[in-house]
């Protein structure tokens, strides 16, 4: 992935093509980051889990043979001037898609098997544990919600009711096509929803939870307190990519938010900062 990136910047810099209304290297060069980050978390939560060999080779050998595929599939549909997701304009698109949606349901299978060996493995930190088991289960959820995006939206529907073929089947966009105005780099609308920001959010939780986990091992917190900040960042993490997949379904641009989604928004912060301030106040067990 480090070499793709090398690559996916030197044809931002030299290939002056769009596809779909984005510079032509840049899905490359979201995924090269994305799937580096996921691969080094996924063998660095792999180390903790002790007496299964079987299923830690299972899980990460499948893992690589599932990223680089997809990966390469990436790169030939660039090479060939078109995209990659959504795509059924030809036999062969449509066969390249289904493919990595398949690869996918897969790697989503290894990661739940991830997820079932490191609830089965015992830790001697309880709060650090359950972040890696968190961790772990929001990416799954988060990973699930990619699948929102592969069906036919309104307009694509009323074509396939026709019977006429149709280039397009999903769309990131919700009440906007997709190709629009976005954020830079991310490319996420700023005139419609974007079902791609709540699966980033999810996707990253398997970094950002472990991680909470790790901060508060290095405070003064007792174990029951942390355990509990654990929780709470959990709940509020889930909390978070909930609101922002709702905001995308009613066609709300992340940047624009209506007075709905910002008192939604505000109940969520609140609930997560009283959560926060009782697990603090939780009593620690007499030594």
């Amino acid at each position: 992935m480090i070499i793709t990136l090398g690559v996916s910047v030197l044809g931002l810099l030299f290939d002056p093509r769009t596809i779909a209304g984005a510079p032509a290297w840049l899905k490359p060069f979201k995924f090269a980051v994305s799937i580096s980050l996921y691969a080094f978390t996924l063998i660095w939560v792999l180390t903790f889990v002790q007496g299964r060999r079987f299923w830690v080779r299972l899980v990460s050998g499948a893992s690589l043979a599932i990223l680089f595929a997809e990966m390469a599939i990436v790169i030939a549909q660039v090479l060939r001037g078109t995209t990659s997701h959504f795509n059924n304009a030809t036999s062969f698109d449509t066969a390249m898609f289904g493919a990595m949606g398949g690869m996918i349901m897969l790697l989503w299978f290894m990661q739940l098997i991830a997820t079932i060996l490191l609830l089965r493995q015992p830790l001697p930190d309880r709060a650090f544990a359950w972040s890696l088991r968190l961790g772990l289960l929001l990416t799954l959820l988060g990973a699930g919600l990619g699948f929102l995006m592969t069906s036919p939206n309104a307009a694509q529907m009323a074509q396939l009711q026709t019977g006429a073929h149709v280039p397009v089947i999903g769309a990131h966009s919700v009440g906007v096509p997709d190709g629009g105005p976005g954020l830079p780099v991310t490319g996420w609308s700023t005139t419609g929803g974007d079902l791609r920001i709540g699966h980033f959010i999810g996707l990253h939780a398997l970094q950002i939870v472990p991680l909470l986990g790790l901060l508060l091992a290095q405070t003064a917190l007792g174990a029951r307190r942390r355990l509990a900040l654990v929780w709470v960042g959990s709940a509020s993490y889930l909390g978070l990519m909930a609101l922002i997949t709702w905001q995308a379904l009613r066609g709300q641009p992340l940047i624009a938010p209506d007075a709905t989604t910002l008192l939604a928004a505000a109940a969520w912060l609140g609930a997560t900062v009283l959560a926060g301030a009782l697990a603090l106040r939780i009593r620690e067990r007499a030594a």
